[in-house]
């Protein structure tokens, strides 16, 4: 495991959910990482974000990391969820929702 894939490994390692994004959740910079951010806010769900914008290195490295050649990137407890449109799909079928209910992740009610 190269530096940039250790360093991922412990940001995704040490949070429950973790959003790599493009901006910060106040600032997205693009309309992709605006609506993830937006499902994860509507569903109430605590989570950390990284801004790739602000390192080169874990802008690439984190798309080997995970295999998936898009950002953001959603992952829950250690595992990649997927991206924006993953995302929504899984809102609006309501595995989202149930995922993290599964996890004791939600904090909607």
């Amino acid at each position: 495991m190269n530096d940039v894939d250790s360093r991922i490994a412990q940001i995704v390692g040490s949070h429950d959910v973790v959003l790599f994004m493009k901006g910060t959740p106040l600032f997205p910079q693009c309309g992709f990482s605006s609506r993830a951010v937006a499902i994860l806010n509507h569903l109430n769900v605590e989570f950390e974000s990284v801004d790739v914008l602000q390192d080169q290195e874990v802008r690439q490295g984190i798309k080997s990391f995970s295999d998936w050649p898009t950002i953001p990137q959603l992952y829950v407890k250690g595992e990649f969820v997927g991206g924006s449109d993953i995302m929504m799909e899984m809102y609006e079928a309501g595995e989202l929702q149930q995922m993290f209910a599964d996890s004791g992740l939600s904090n909607a009610g």
